[in-house]
């Protein structure tokens, strides 16, 4: 009789925690006027640190709105979330690990210089991560490819994030373009509540 009964109790126990969990994108009504995001980043080159700084992004009252505002400008949320999915996209909802898809991105920079990435992607884990802002489950999303330019640049790229379905944000990105290290890591987060 226990072994009928402490069978079928491993198994369903065992089946819980395998089980990955999904996260749909956030909505409009998940953000709050006063939450506010706080990275610093740096970029290394052969161990040298060639720049740093911050970035913040803020939700604010937009015109009767939400917005995003990132210390400079201000974009509405309802823009931001509503982008029609393009079949190559930077974040492919629903997440869970195991998940793949294509990125392709097509950009000009503050120079004037056009560029393309190409990226595979891959949600690889959902994870623990303490980063300076605290300890957050997180998917590990990693990027892998290569990324061109009109000046005839042609190199390998790698990219990796991690998205924490808790703050609706990413909380760390690393960034490897072959001369150097890009890392961007949240220092604080305030809720509004």
């Amino acid at each position: 009789m226990t072994n009928r009964v402490t069978l079928p109790l491993t198994l369903l126990l065992l089946f819980t925690f395998c089980t990955t969990s999904t996260t749909n994108k956030p909505t409009l009504h998940d953000y709050h006027v006063g939450e506010k995001w706080v990275w610093s980043w740096k970029r290394t080159v052969e161990g040298e640190v060639r720049s740093e700084g911050e970035d913040i992004q803020e939700v604010v009252d937009y015109h009767g709105s939400l917005g995003f505002w990132n210390g400079v400008d201000t974009s509405l949320i309802s823009t931001t979330l509503n982008q029609e999915q393009r079949s190559t996209p930077f974040r492919d909802w629903p997440l869970y690990v195991g998940k793949k898809w294509k990125y392709e991105s097509e950009w000009e920079n503050n120079e004037g210089t056009k560029g393309k990435t190409s990226q595979d992607v891959e949600v690889v884990a959902f994870e623990d991560l303490q980063v300076i802002a605290g300890k957050f489950k997180a998917y590990k999303i990693t990027y892998e490819g290569i990324v061109t330019n009109s000046r005839g640049f042609k190199g390998e790229m790698s990219d990796t994030w991690w998205y924490s379905p808790e703050l609706k944000n990413y909380i760390k990105h690393v960034n490897k373009d072959g001369y150097g290290v890009y890392t961007n890591e949240l220092t604080n987060y305030s809720s509004s509540r």
